[in-house]
């Protein structure tokens, strides 16, 4: 699963056709770091444009056992389902994301489900805050708006994944609040086996997230989220615009899950995205969930063949230090 590369570029080229036509040739692939779900390849050609194409298949995923499920909004998100309802909503409201060019499910041009969308020129945001923190303040104050429209377009009644909640179906579990609870303390028996410093640690862990569930009061109406949205996950275009990308987690869910990630992959720089209405208890639930599914994720994905194994392995030890702080301080 993800060894190797599941397509071709005479396969790519008979995607870019359909996108296309046959008077745009193409003239080079390159695959982009990054994707772990999905095959993310550029496409250069004659005219010197390019495109993006992503590609959904067994040989694209790196996830060792991964089991895609639309009803639980906190499993693996990953499918041309799930971006073309995503790519949907975002436009609909408002949200720059790469424009879609094709959405191809015909396995007559690549082995699995694809789409071509847009390259968006520029660097992503992750790089811009490393080069020029400065040059990146206007960005950063946008994508708190973007944050601000997202919030303000939920307010549904029912939390999950566009796809599913577009076709009338039901989330599974009780809660947000339950779903993420349940899900860290899965995520922590998970780290339990595969380290000895977690495993030490466990009974305090699993201690302390019953307690922030429990502080946890119940809501009814949820805003549309993101789900990962780090600062490499956000594009910047030519205008300055932050442009969302791996949208496919878009779901209706509480913000504080949002705010937790963004928290911790923003550092530094997230007081440029704080809002003042999330719920504090909340948020200190989803920190900590946050911050086991950030060890236990990293060492799952592990388990397989993925190539870019130190950064993963940070993530993993980071976060693990961050957890154990909590019950060690």
């Amino acid at each position: 699963m993800g060894g190797t590369t599941g397509v071709t570029q005479g396969q790519l080229a008979a995607l870019a056709r359909a996108a296309y036509g046959a008077g745009r040739r193409l003239d080079g692939v390159e695959r982009l770091r990054g994707g772990s779900k999905k095959g993310v390849y550029r496409l250069a050609f004659d005219d010197g444009g390019t495109a993006i194409a992503y590609v959904w298949g067994d040989a694209e995923n790196y996830w060792p056992g991964a089991v895609a499920d639309d009803a639980d909004p906190l499993a693996h998100a990953s499918g041309l389902d799930l971006f073309e309802a995503a790519h949907r909503r975002l436009t609909a409201v408002g949200v720059r994301t790469p424009r879609l060019h094709l959405a191809d499910r015909s396995g007559d041009h690549v082995p699995a489900d694809a789409a071509v969308v847009e390259d968006v020129p520029g660097e992503n945001l992750e790089t811009l805050l490393d080069r020029d923190p400065r040059a990146a303040q206007p960005v950063l104050a946008r994508l708190g708006h973007t944050l601000d429209v997202l919030r303000g377009n939920g307010g549904t009644a029912a939390y999950g994944k566009l796809a599913l909640l577009d076709n009338g179906g039901t989330s599974r579990g009780g809660s947000c609040e339950q779903l993420v609870h349940d899900r860290a303390l899965a995520d922590l028996a998970e780290a339990a086996r595969r380290d000895a410093r977690i495993a030490a640690a466990r009974d305090r862990l699993a201690a302390l997230l019953h307690t922030r569930y429990a502080a946890v009061r119940p809501r009814t109406r949820y805003g549309l989220v993101h789900g990962e949205l780090g600062p490499d996950h956000v594009l910047v275009d030519t205008a300055g615009e932050p442009v969302l990308i791996d949208i496919e987690g878009l779901m209706h869910f509480d913000p504080e899950w949002e705010h937790a990630f963004l928290r911790i992959r923003f550092g530094t720089h997230y007081h440029h995205l704080h809002t003042e209405d999330l719920d504090q208890h909340r948020l200190a639930l989803y920190a900590l969930a946050m911050r086991l599914s950030l060890v236990a994720g990293p060492l799952r994905l592990l388990d397989g063949d993925f190539p870019h194994r130190d950064a993963m392995r940070a993530i993993a030890e980071y976060n693990l230090g961050e957890a154990l702080a909590l019950v060690f301080p």
